[in-house]
């Protein structure tokens, strides 16, 4: 199921709105989002996973709704969220922070610890699952991020610049398990970086102050670059059109 914006409004204290009246979906499979800073971006999944509520409007997945409390567990039992920074929580090993999270969202302690075994699997960290999480490296950390939403079955997965500060041979893995996982959940990864986009999505939404200026295709992202783009650098040349021509 798709996660809807309805009339969506949103500002940080007494400011701005950072989102006013938006209503938009976010689709089923592998979407990435892409934005200047300040765009919304964070907001927008902030807003997704309920970690914020809206001044106005509503979030809904199906039949839940993030504002109506007698929904709220239910909606983020469906719905995963790994934000900019993983934390540790101390003293805990692997296992039982991915345990630990499912608990959280509602599952029965036994639940969540028979529940963690096969989360780790899935992101290939079963060897390290006896190990503080605090001694983690931060590929690992993100790994250990996608475990906690894989634990409690989210159907969709907000992802807030998931690779960013990794080195490149740790940004390889982790876009390799997305677009493993990607088979059975639908993912929305928040990112600046535009390389490899077809190897992954399927849709390509461009942010830019609080609004959708594109939604698309991967390949109808692409003609959006001038006629004569480099094939490597029609990623970067079709997001700063896009952007540019709302400046």
């Amino acid at each position: 199921m798709p996660l809807h914006y309805n009339d969506c409004s949103f500002a940080y204290r007494a400011g701005t709105p950072v989102l006013d009246r938006l209503t938009m979906e976010l689709p089923r499979g592998c979407t990435v989002l892409l934005g200047p800073n300040g765009a919304g971006k964070s907001t927008l999944l902030s807003l997704g996973a309920s970690s914020l509520t809206p001044v106005s409007g509503r979030v809904t997945l199906g039949g839940l709704d993030s504002v109506r409390r007698k929904d709220r567990r239910a909606f983020r039992q469906k719905v995963g969220w790994l934000p900019q920074e993983v934390k540790a929580i101390p003293a805990l090993t692997v296992r039982e922070q991915a345990a630990y999270v499912g608990w959280l969202k509602g599952l029965s302690k036994r639940e969540a610890w028979d529940r963690s075994a096969g989360a780790l699997e899935r992101v290939r960290l079963t060897e390290l699952g006896g190990r503080k999480s605090h001694e983690l490296s931060g590929g690992q950390m993100r790994r250990l991020g996608i475990a906690q939403t894989l634990v409690h079955q989210a159907e969709v997965v907000l992802l807030d610049e998931p690779t960013a500060g990794l080195d490149p041979v740790q940004r390889g893995v982790f876009r390799d398990l997305l677009a493993e996982l990607s088979e059975a959940v639908h993912f929305v990864v928040s990112t600046h970086q535009t390389e490899d986009l077809a190897d992954i999505y399927e849709t390509v939404i461009v942010f830019d102050r609080g609004r959708p200026v594109f939604r698309g295709p991967v390949n109808e992202f692409f003609a959006t670059a001038p006629a004569g783009t480099p094939y490597e650098r029609r990623a970067e040349s079709a997001y700063r059109g896009l952007v540019r021509g709302e400046a």
